[in-house]
């Protein structure tokens, strides 16, 4: 087989296979910051619970509900999906962003068509940024003490 073999050939990509559990739900995990939110997803009416509490419950601020809810704009699927999620650590905003990863993550494994535009829009990339460790000798991270010169 030579390359102008190969060039000619258009490789066919395997068929990837959605992942779904006996009660036909994806599960992933999702993380930010210190929170880890474990997510299953499920076709529904759009509902969203957090530690058994309606979305609107948990997280009160609108900017952090609109956080959780743009994997479904994003893929075009509002209201199609029913999500079920426990999370625990870090504070409200790490934990809306990593239910956040979590549901892009459940979306793509559900249905793998919608991982280009989950792709596209970052929500399957796990955000690196986490709070940098205190150091010895000053009072915060990279904060010092006051320092007279005279």
């Amino acid at each position: 087989m030579s390359l102008a073999d190969l060039k000619g050939s258009v490789m066919e990509m395997p068929k990837v296979e959605p992942k779904r559990d006996a009660q036909g739900r994806s599960y992933a995990t999702g993380r930010r910051k210190d929170a880890v939110a474990r997510v299953w997803v499920k076709p529904g009416s759009g509902k969203i619970i957090v530690n058994g509490r309606s979305l609107e419950q948990y997280l009160v601020r609108p900017v952090l509900r609109m956080l959780v809810n743009r994997p479904f704009s994003v893929a075009n699927v509002s209201d199609q999906f029913d999500v079920i999620c426990t999370v625990n650590g870090g504070g409200l905003s790490g934990q809306a962003g990593a239910i956040r990863h979590g549901i892009s993550r459940a979306l793509s494994l559900f249905d793998p068509a919608l991982r280009p535009s989950l792709k596209a829009a970052g929500f399957l990339t796990r955000d690196p940024r986490v709070v940098e460790r205190k150091k010895y000798g000053k009072p915060k991270a990279r904060r010092s003490f006051q320092f007279s010169k005279r």
